[in-house]
């Protein structure tokens, strides 16, 4: 009788135990489930969200193609940052490059260095970070690429621009040291997949016909569903990167909400100045300029700097899209460097002065100063940028060389969701 009490207790300890890590004293079990939450919220935002936002704005026959882009970037992505990124990006290593300790996400901490959170929390959140990234590139180059083609540039570029690039300015790298702040990824993010993507927009050269035929949305109500799930995972995007359930990701999330709503009534009057109709491509375009813009300062700033930087993004955005369009004639096909690109370089340069405690910001570390931290922000932003795009043009090419760049004139016509794929994004004669 003895042996089966004895039995029975152990089983019910076990039953009832919990892993190491959630004992841990240090591990807040509400930051942990914030961060948890807000990795779905991030992931949210390329499936679906990024997919119907771009999906809607291309023709008819390329929307499936769309989707299997956004789809097959977070499977390949999920695996190399498991393989290798997280480990490269954010290890123990040098100023350049994280080491080789976590491969295979081996040797996680019980809780992450610098946070409340288990370390496997802390690489989840950041997987959808570098889904995200590359995602947001494929904008630039739609309609016309070969699907081989943005599988291995995704992967390439991911390990060779996005890996560095987040060790640099999050993982504690030499930008970090230099004072380069990027709250959630106004140049880790937007600066490098904006600059990636004008770069291959010049690569593939313009879709046939650009500029003379007009190449509407198809679905400008998926568009604006998209952005929608944008604009609610970018909560997660945001508030989530104060790794913890507390004041700083309310602020931040307050910031998020403040700035996409100025910058898309920003895009839209200017709409009506221009054409005289306010349009739902431009208010969704407005709004998604002003997240770019206020992501790398959500943190470190107030209310009303969330505002201005909204208002400033919408305005510099749209002429930024004009400028690239119009007066370039280059076909970035859905505004990926205009938007993206542009927001999050204008808001990380920005950031010193919307710190400012008398704007409402968090103000300056000690011994430093809006001059000192305007030249840590520049060197950040142009030294991504540059990085960024060398390695892209590197990456492009020889990818392009080995798997080819671009259907051809047929597959281009057919639309590719047929010629890649096989199949309809949509099937109007489906029975009869």
């Amino acid at each position: 009788m003895m042996n089966v009490r004895r039995m029975g207790a152990m089983l019910l300890a076990l039953a009832t135990s919990t892993p190491v890590f959630a004992q841990d004293a240090t591990a807040n079990t509400g930051d942990t489930a914030w961060v948890l939450m807000a990795s779905a919220l991030v992931l949210l935002m390329t499936l679906p969200g990024l997919a119907l936002f771009y999906g809607g704005l291309v023709r008819v026959r390329n929307i499936l193609s769309v989707l299997m882009h956004c789809f097959v970037i977070a499977c390949a992505i999920s695996l190399l940052w498991a393989v290798c990124g997280y480990s490269f990006a954010f290890g123990t290593g040098s100023p350049w490059l994280g080491g080789t300790a976590n491969l295979l996400l081996a040797n996680l901490a019980a809780v992450r260095a610098g946070t409340t959170i288990p370390e496997n929390a802390f690489a989840l959140f950041q997987m959808t970070f570098a889904i995200i990234t590359p995602a947001l590139i494929i904008g630039a180059f739609v309609e016309r690429v070969r699907f081989g083609w943005v599988v291995a540039f995704t992967l390439l570029w991911s390990l060779i621009v996005y890996v560095p690039v987040a060790h640099w300015v999050w993982g504690g790298g030499w930008l970090a040291a230099r004072g380069t702040l990027d709250f959630a990824g106004g140049i880790v993010v937007h600066t490098t997949a904006g600059v990636a993507a004008l770069i291959v927009a010049m690569m593939i050269g313009a879709r046939k016909g650009f500029p003379r035929i007009a190449m509407v949305p198809h679905s400008p109500a998926l568009t604006m569903t998209g952005a929608g799930l944008l604009w609610f995972g970018w909560y997660g995007f945001n508030g989530g990167s104060a790794l913890g359930a507390n004041a700083l990701a309310a602020s931040a999330i307050l910031n998020t909400h403040l700035a996409a709503c100025a910058a898309a009534l920003v895009w839209i009057a200017g709409e009506y100045l221009k054409i005289r109709k306010p349009t739902s491509i431009g208010i969704v375009t407005g709004a998604v300029a002003g997240l770019a813009t206020v992501t790398p300062a959500a943190g470190y700033i107030g209310p009303a700097g969330a505002i201005a930087l909204g208002t400033l993004g919408g305005l510099v955005c749209f002429g930024a899209v004009m400028l690239v369009k119009h007066k370039f004639r280059i076909d970035d096909s859905l505004d990926v460097f205009a938007v993206h690109g542009v927001g999050g370089i204008l808001g990380s340069l920005l950031l010193p002065l919307f710190m400012l405690p008398a704007l409402g910001g968090i103000g300056f570390a000690a011994g430093n100063s809006m001059a000192t931290q305007f030249g840590a922000q520049a060197l950040g932003v142009g030294v991504v940028a540059l990085w960024t795009g060398v390695a892209t043009i590197a990456i492009g090419w020889l990818v392009a060389r080995v798997l080819g760049l671009r259907v051809d004139e047929e597959a281009e016509h057919d639309g590719l969701d047929l010629s890649s794929h096989g199949e309809r994004g949509w099937d109007f004669n489906q029975g009869g």
